[in-house]
């Protein structure tokens, strides 16, 4: 990914209109492992600064906005995507506390980047002053999902294009986080309201989103387009010593909360016994679920069931490709980018039968429902006996960034 703003340039179309990129997401989870929806945002900064199409950069600060324009989107996408690492933070990052360094570095280094800044009740101002007239604002990252951010956007002569990963908080309320469901509600009512186009990364998301909007009233234009799936370079070097058994494994991948449904997994490893194959739990400890955390904290360091947090992409990678399954229980999903990247690589995927992974996985998973534990324990018996890294097929020609483009760029 170095040098996102010096590769040559992408033609597109003299119409196109200007673009405005939210970052907001980006520069408040500097220095945290991404997550799916951290990398999509990243994704379209480098994919912008790649076309000759003006661009510019939105970020929400404590103290205002920030406006950069394509010089310095391309001074900071580096360091978005850790190739560089983040100047000093200033003091100025330091007067809101309970910020990790990495988040106060990003904001500084933002601050000095921007072409242009504005209080809160200015936005509106600073946006007709420095961007053409006709121009495209899009939200990937759910974040700075705000009436005054939106409305200034109108106001400005801007269209509002938004992502909308899914909307489990309000199908599922109970695996979220205390206090965040009634915040993402209201997002959600706020792009209905104020959105030209909602951009959705599966059918089976767009589905769901409308029936929740159908209760509020009309809701936007929409398109589907499936996000590009690019698994990072297998490198077995980059991982922590002793974490890959010398024996056959399975993966399981992604943040430990109640969704994932690690706690079926757990149930499975007892139910197998002594005899179980190595489980690698790859992930960080999140939210509701003291339950698991206290059975994973009673497990042996290097036992049958491991926990690896904050790997590497390149890391992950190479635990996955190497292992002899993927296994994936979640309850819910929006896309399911970590069995179609294992699928990627080349590993076998036993996963929930839910249809948003039907429809991304086609038939390149053994879908099996988790009220059936006894198949998914005779699925992973049965691989188990399969070298780890005897594939039964090639990995997947998955969706790429340009189909993804092609389809969200073409009326932009």
């Amino acid at each position: 990914m170095h040098g996102d703003g010096t590769k040559q340039a992408i033609t597109t179309s003299d119409m196109a209109q200007a673009r405005l990129l939210d970052l907001t997401r980006s520069m408040r989870r500097a220095g945290r492992v991404a997550t799916g929806i951290d990398r999509v945002e990243l994704a379209y900064l480098k994919r912008f600064l790649q076309e000759d199409v003006p661009v510019f950069g939105l970020v929400r600060s404590p103290f205002g906005y920030l406006l950069l324009d394509r010089t310095g989107l391309a001074e900071i996408s580096d360091k978005f995507h850790g190739i560089i690492p983040w100047g000093r933070a200033d003091i100025w990052s330091s007067i809101w506390p309970g910020r990790s360094r990495a988040a106060r570095q990003a904001e500084s280094d933002l601050r000095r980047a921007a072409a242009d800044r504005s209080t809160r009740h200015r936005l509106r101002a600073m946006l007709a002053r420095k961007l053409p007239r006709d121009y495209t604002y899009f939200n990937i990252g759910h974040s700075n999902i705000t009436e005054r951010v939106l409305r200034g956007i109108k106001r400005s002569g801007g269209e509002i294009h938004a992502m909308v990963h899914d909307v489990i908080p309000l199908e599922y309320p109970a695996y979220q986080r205390p206090g965040t469901v009634v915040p993402f509600r209201i997002k959600m009512q706020l792009l209905r309201g104020y959105a030209d186009r909602l951009i959705y990364n599966s059918q089976d998301t767009q589905k769901r989103c409308e029936e929740q909007m159908l209760a509020w009233g009309e809701f936007p234009a929409s398109i589907v387009a499936h996000l590009g799936v690019e698994p990072a370079t297998p490198d077995p070097s980059a991982l922590p010593p002793n974490a890959k058994p010398d024996c056959p494994y399975f993966v399981c991948v992604g943040t430990i909360e109640p969704r994932k449904n690690h706690a079926f997994l757990l149930d499975l490893w007892e139910q197998m016994g002594a005899g179980a194959p190595p489980l690698l739990i790859c992930g960080s400890r999140g939210w509701n679920n003291d339950a698991v955390f206290k059975r994973l904290d009673q497990m042996r360091p290097f036992g049958v069931v491991r926990e690896l947090p904050d790997l590497s992409d390149a890391a992950l990678s190479a635990l996955v490709q190497g292992a002899s399954g993927m296994l994936f229980p979640s309850h819910a999903e929006g896309f399911g980018l970590p069995p179609l990247e294992a699928a990627q690589l080349g590993t076998r995927v036993l996963c929930n039968d839910l249809p948003v992974l039907h429809e991304i996985l086609r038939d390149w998973a053994h879908f099996t429902p988790v009220s059936e534990p006894d198949l998914w324990v005779t699925n992973i018996k049965k691989w188990e006996k399969i070298q780890p890294n005897a594939k039964i097929r090639d990995g997947i020609p998955g969706p790429t960034w340009d189909d993804h483009f092609k389809t969200v760029l073409r009326l932009n």
